[in-house]
């Protein structure tokens, strides 16, 4: 018994490290995204970050938050200590609540639920952080950020969610499948499921729509 344990937390060791490694490639990939406000910054990586959490649980999303937001800090990030602390808010925000909801009802409405919540969540918590943080990174004053808190920073945060969410719907299956041929999730991890065309043509309008408001949102059209 104590030798399949050790198997098992090994195996979930192993597939954390997997989904660590993607979530960071999904953050430089993020880079082709033009910035909003020439500071806001639309970040993929949450993608992996909920899907993580669907497999295993919020706590594992807390994990891979925490791994890939350090990582990001000492190699490719510019703002240090106070980027860590508002990608790791923001990405628990919205993975944790996901896969909270989720875990209480492992059926596509507990998932698209979850996202929606997470995707609530993680706006109106880091709309809070904003004001209190970005005019001490910004130097200027506590009013110039109130002003920016619904033009910019509310319809940001939605549609940054809203392309997460919808990714998240669409590579589910995909990276699920593929953690399973590599042996490091069980054949039993939720997520085996036939595949329903009418989500995924909802999921590819929807993503279509948020990829158009974050261009409209970062003045590319």
């Amino acid at each position: 018994m104590q030798e399949r344990k050790n198997k098992l937390s090994t195996k979930s060791f192993a597939a954390l490290g997997m989904l660590s490694a993607i979530a960071f490639i999904a953050k430089l990939i993020s880079a082709v995204f033009p910035m909003v406000s020439g500071f806001l910054s639309f970040d993929l990586k949450d993608v992996i970050i909920v899907i993580g959490g669907f497999m295993m649980g919020p706590v594992a999303s807390v994990l891979i938050t925490v791994v890939v937001s350090f990582i990001e800090m000492v190699t490719i990030s510019s703002t240090g200590p106070i980027g860590f602390i508002m990608n790791v808010l923001a990405s628990c925000a919205f993975a944790c609540t996901a896969s909270i909801i989720y875990h209480r009802n492992r059926k596509m409405r507990g998932a698209v639920t979850g996202l929606i919540a997470g995707v609530l969540a993680m706006t109106a918590i880091m709309i809070l952080w904003n004001w209190l943080i970005t005019p001490l990174y910004m130097g200027v004053p506590r009013e110039v950020v109130e002003g920016m808190l619904i033009p910019v920073f509310l319809p940001f945060n939605l549609v940054k969610g809203g392309i997460n969410a919808t990714l998240a719907m669409l590579l589910y299956k995909p990276i699920v499948g593929a953690l399973r041929k590599a042996k490091l999730v069980d054949e039993g991890t939720s997520g085996k499921r036939t595949t329903k065309w009418g989500v995924i043509a909802v999921s590819m309008v929807l993503l279509a729509t948020f990829v158009l408001l974050g261009l409209v949102l970062a003045g590319v059209i």
